[in-house]
């Protein structure tokens, strides 16, 4: 087993064994790619979906919310080519049967190329040190200038083959690329096929193809179909924003990779409704403004990168994602696209309804160019998971799991600790944690020793532990712990909950954007 296999496997079984996420339906030998979140699991999800909301809608006096049905006319997926484009080009390894998406496969060949230069580029660091020119490296060094052509190649072949829907030629590139299954080692693949992930269901007690719909498989429709609605009831003017977030659905044939990838998801996402001719300049603004909300978190900045669509959309005249690198390597995190006018003038079209925006300025209507951003809330969520898991080798020998959770963000943002159960201390305790679980999410805890239990805490991602002593009855102070530093400090009780309010509140992370 791979090194990333090997981190994914742990990160499952510790979010399982703390209540972050279960298997669904585990007890019937579970159900494949779906999963259930558990205790500390649906806070961290809340808090995620909370701090992209109000960094939105609060933030941007031209962003409204949205929350569009799951069901929605059938002829919404016909305007929105769903029922004709929305497809994946999969292959099967004969000797395995398992099943592949074949552009998955080669933009993961592609990624062993780019890593072997970042490799060759770090080797470099290391060797002239400060008098390292990056650029001049990539240019010039010939392990890299070769790896750089094999990727340009690939790319080059790839992007004809899907711009033209050209499936053997998708199928020659693998094969001449001596691209293997990871599983039997083999390069013996099947045609590719195209494969619609729309999941279709009846309407009603008829069945037949009138009454034939769709669960969503995005929210983006949803908010393309209530524009007038919205623009008209909250008043807005171009340019602005909707925002949603809620499920979507998609029958993924290749569903692995934890909560990466699922057949039931939560999406973030937000249209911006623009003047056409301007969309260069929203689509620039838009990426900048979404790595500025990544990068508030305060994850390594490493871990993020800007990769641009291979194949644009049947809709976008650009397209770029927002990758992270989880244990399986970079993979797609948020996606950013230039969507032109396509989906109002397709609604127009299909509806028979005026979609327009009236200019009072000019006197002139138009049909508006959309700006997306979309981001996955699981994704996000195994994002904030990984990177913040670590086993952490103390000075006494120890080792302790830890969740390095960004505070504001954390399930549980403080536990109260009695140090023992006796002289009043329960009592001292229950009364401090009484008044700090009015304004956030607390534990008490008073079973097994000290230790044991900031350790526990450390393994949910509790950012703060208040210990009470005999200090708190003769003085009045208790300990406030740290998670990541394990440091401590001698407070008034008095101070308490001014002191634990300001480290975990939201604020801090919206004051950055």
């Amino acid at each position: 087993m791979s090194t990333n296999e090997d981190k994914l496997k742990t990160l499952i079984g510790h979010a399982k064994e703390y209540g972050y996420v279960f298997q669904s339906s585990e007890i019937y030998d579970g159900l494949s790619a779906t999963y259930d979140y558990g205790p500390y699991g649906v806070e961290l999800k809340n808090n995620i979906r909370r701090y992209w909301w109000e960094a939105m809608t609060k933030l941007n006096d031209n962003i409204v919310g949205l929350d569009a049905a799951i069901f929605m006319h059938p002829l919404t997926w016909k305007a929105s080519g769903h029922v004709d484009a929305f497809n994946d080009p999969l292959i099967d390894n004969k000797d395995s049967k398992k099943r592949y998406r074949a552009d998955v496969l080669l933009e993961e060949h592609i990624g062993k190329y780019a890593d072997k230069i970042e490799k060759e580029v770090e080797k470099g660091r290391k060797k002239f040190g400060e008098a390292f020119d990056e650029a001049q490296f990539r240019a010039t060094n010939p392990n890299v200038k070769r790896a750089q052509e094999r990727i340009d190649a690939v790319v080059s072949r790839m992007k004809a083959a899907l711009d033209a829907n050209d499936l053997a030629a998708l199928r020659q590139l693998i094969i001449d690329e001596e691209i293997k299954c990871p599983i039997s080692g083999t390069g013996n693949w099947t045609d590719v096929r195209q494969f619609n992930l729309m999941f279709a269901t009846e309407l009603g007690s008829v069945s037949g193809e009138s009454s034939t719909i769709y669960l969503r498989p995005e929210t983006a429709q949803g908010i393309f179909v209530n524009f007038l609605n919205v623009q008209k009831s909250a008043r807005m003017k171009i340019p602005f924003g909707i925002a949603q977030t809620g499920k979507a659905f998609r029958n993924e044939i290749v569903a692995r990779q934890f909560i990466f990838r699922m057949r039931e998801f939560e999406q973030m996402e937000m249209q911006f409704f623009i003047k056409p001719g301007t969309q260069k300049e929203w689509y620039d603004y838009w990426k900048t403004k979404r790595m500025e909300w990544h990068r508030a978190l305060g994850l390594p900045a490493e871990n993020y990168r800007f990769h641009d669509h291979i194949k644009l959309a049947h809709y976008a005249d650009a397209a770029c994602d927002i990758e992270f690198k989880f244990p399986m390597g970079f993979k797609e995190l948020e996606g950013i696209h230039s969507r032109t006018d396509f989906d109002l003038g397709n609604h127009e079209k299909f509806s028979g309804k005026k979609l327009r925006y009236f200019d009072t300025e000019t006197n002139e209507s138009h049909v508006p160019y959309v700006l997306e951003t979309s981001i996955g809330l699981d994704r996000m969520f195994l994002a904030i998971l990984s990177a913040a898991y670590e086993e952490e080798k103390l000075e006494n020998g120890e080792t302790r799991e830890v969740l390095r959770i960004p505070a504001p963000l954390a399930p549980v943002k403080v536990a109260v600790l009695p140090l023992i159960k006796k002289d009043g201390l329960p009592g001292k305790a229950r009364a401090i944690f009484d008044i700090l679980k009015l304004d956030l999410n607390c534990q008490y805890d008073e079973k097994d020793s000290i230790g044991k239990r900031y350790r526990r805490q450390d393994a949910i991602g509790t950012p703060y532990c208040i210990t009470i002593d005999d200090k708190t009855i003769a003085h009045g102070t208790v300990t406030i712990r740290e998670r990541d530093s394990m440091q401590q400090e001698t407070v008034p009780v008095a101070e308490v909950q001014r002191i634990v309010n300001e480290k975990v509140d939201l604020r801090r992370l919206l004051e950055q954007l």
